[in-house]
């Protein structure tokens, strides 16, 4: 077995529907569209990676915005809390709402991973409200604002360059914010003491130069117009303030006294903190409508994959379905074409051929049949194929018309010619023995006779397959069944075996009584043939309502079930003469001379033994006085 045919085969084994051109096609075309699937799958694979990075970078933009708020609220207590242990007992009202806005903050944003860096706020609270150390308090509210803005900015760009920039210029502000708000608080509390405290002065350095390194780093990262909105929030009059109040507390690095009213740093740090926090909030906004496009982007690319592999299914199914159609349809329409060609037209063009009479062109010529509509070149191919396999039988079946036509016209005119002979034999022998006187010559003339008269059925036969119509001798009047069976007996070879005991009286009609002789002696002949000769063939007969019934029993040999069929078969008329072996043709002969007659003949098994066949005479056969003696 080749390669190729073994792959066919296991093919086959593994897919049923290969069998069939719709699943060889569906087949063939659902490989390369599965692999196409996968890589489809793999792509919507990384795209819903994306989408899912996408949506966490902006729930984490989101997260920090929230955490963003909250540090707002908690600069701002930071610095109430400092300037109220400063001596500052005026921020007791302030700080109490202050504290308020904190917690709403606090649980916006809901819990936090790992250890709460505000788990001992309320404690810090309590502390403030006790008069607790300054320096303590101002460490726990910057540890704590420093720990939620480190937790929550980083990695939160998700690779994106532009999202990343907004994002470092959001963390260079919050550390400017930050640094701004650390340094209300401190100096709220250095102006309500009056002078700087132990490392006051070193923390407030620190955290002007760690403001001036964010401002640098956000200039870096931000967008022009980011740069622009923090320069307008510098440029206030408020932050002018500001910075003219930092200045002489920073003339007081020494220790000396500083005297700046609290209330007016305050208020002049805190609109400058809100507005850095504005700042803040406008680059905040920025980052999650970039994390927005990036979520969007993602979930449209994610979404275009999916139609896409949901595209590709319904167009290879279709490609599978117009494909196979395209085959089918057309081979299915030939198909219709060759059913046709054997059921109707075939039969058709013979009986054309056999009514033209010679089988002309125009009777051989098969009708033409216009091409399959969109069928392939292929298909048109098969198509030019099949109307030439019609054309070559039509002019076979013409041949083998002609040539059943010439054997029959043979037959019948050796039978005429053989028919002929046999009369004028039959005569010179009728005349012999009306002159001879010698018994013993007499009786060889009556074998003689005897051998003649089967000779001239062995004729008719001939004369019956050949398809002539009329018998050639016919009775004036009518005829005894005695007398037809009689006949019947007189010409097969062992007449003397023959019991014809049991017949009821009837009268057949004279048209009908060489026809009905001869088809009883076919039979009766095949009894004694195929039973032994120490046993008779005894022939009934009866009437049954309006029909007479005749049956030739032997006790022989018998017949198997689909012999006696096909036996039936032949006496039915149906079959031709020509396709069966040549021992079968009394059959033949018994079939057609009983649809002259409109009898009916059937073999059925005998009781016992042997076959028995029965033929049924319809009204038609018997004679007028028969008939009315029947009703009677």
């Amino acid at each position: 077995m080749t390669p190729t045919a073994h792959v066919v085969r296991h093919l086959t084994r593994l897919t049923p529907g290969w069998r069939t051109i719709r699943g060889r096609v569906t087949v063939v075309l659902a490989v390369p569209t599965c692999l196409l699937l996968v890589l489809t799958g793999l792509a919507v694979a990384d795209r819903a990676g994306d989408w899912a990075a996408a949506r966490e970078t902006r729930d984490r933009v989101d997260r920090v915005l929230t955490v963003q708020a909250l540090v707002h609220e908690l600069q701002r207590e930071r610095g109430l809390s400092n300037g109220l242990l400063g001596g500052a007992r005026q921020y007791r009202d302030d700080l109490d709402a202050q504290r308020a806005r904190s917690d709403t903050a606090r649980a916006a944003l809901g819990d936090l991973p790992g250890t709460d860096p505000l788990g001992r706020l309320t404690a810090v609270r309590s502390t403030v409200d006790a008069g607790g150390s300054r320096t303590e308090t101002f460490a726990f509210y910057t540890d704590a604002i420093a720990t939620l803005t480190d937790s929550h900015t980083a990695d939160a760009a998700g690779g994106d360059r532009a999202l990343g920039d907004a994002m470092d210029a959001l963390r260079a502000l919050g550390d400017a914010t930050e640094s701004v708000a650390l340094e209300r608080g401190s100096l709220n509390g250095v102006f309500a003491a009056g002078r700087f405290q132990a490392d006051e002065y070193l923390a407030f350095a620190e955290v002007r130069a760690a403001r001036v390194a964010a401002l640098r780093q956000y200039a870096t990262s931000a967008t022009p117009a980011q740069r622009a909105a923090l320069d307008k929030a510098l440029a206030t009059t408020d932050a002018r303030r500001a910075a003219d109040l930092e200045k002489r507390a920073a003339a007081a690095a020494d220790g000396s006294r500083v005297t700046v009213d609290p209330n007016l740093w305050w208020t002049s740090m805190t609109v400058l903190v809100d507005d850095l926090y504005g700042v803040q909030r406008g680059v905040g906004a920025d980052a999650r409508a970039r994390a927005g496009q990036l979520s969007s982007a993602a979930t449209g690319q994610l979404a275009g994959f999916v139609a896409l592999g949901f595209l590709i299914v319904v167009v290879a199914a279709a490609l599978a379905v117009l494909s196979a159609r395209s085959i089918t349809r057309p081979l299915g329409a030939l198909a219709e074409e060759a059913d046709e060609v054997a059921g109707v037209r075939l039969q058709e063009a013979v009986q054309r051929i056999q009514d033209a009479d010679g089988g002309t062109a125009a009777a051989t010529d098969p009708p033409y049949r216009p091409d399959v509509p969109g069928s392939a070149q292929e298909i048109t191919q098969l198509a030019a194929a099949l109307r030439n396999v019609e054309r070559t039988a039509v002019g076979l079946a013409a041949e083998q018309a002609a040539l059943r036509r010439n054997t029959s016209e043979s037959l019948a005119n050796l039978g005429r010619r053989n028919q002929s002979l046999l009369r004028r034999q039959l005569g010179l022998i009728t005349t012999l023995e009306s002159q001879e006187i010698d018994p013993e010559a007499l009786g060889e003339l009556f074998e003689l006779d005897h051998l003649a008269t089967r000779m001239r059925r062995n004729a008719e036969s001939l004369l019956v397959l050949a398809g002539e119509q009329q018998p050639q001798r016919a009775w004036p009047g009518p005829v005894t069944a005695r007398e037809v069976v009689q006949s019947a007996v007189a010409e097969v070879e062992q007449y003397r075996r023959v019991a014809t005991a049991d017949i009821e009286p009837c009268r057949i009609r004279g048209d009908a009584v060489a026809d009905l002789s001869h088809l009883l002696a076919e039979l009766i002949e095949n009894a004694l043939v195929y039973s032994s000769v120490q046993l008779p063939v005894e022939v009934y007969g009866w009437r049954d309502l309006d029909e007479y019934c005749l049956a030739v029993v032997d006790r022989g040999v018998g017949m198997g079930m689909d012999d006696l069929a096909r036996a039936n078969a032949r006496l039915s008329g149906d079959e031709s003469f020509l396709v069966a072996p040549t021992r079968y043709l009394g059959h033949y002969v018994v079939g057609r001379l009983a649809a002259r007659l409109g009898a009916h003949v059937e073999l059925r098994p005998t009781d016992g033994n042997g076959i028995t066949a029965y033929v049924g005479l319809p009204a038609a056969v018997l004679a007028a006085e028969a008939a009315v003696a029947a009703t009677t």
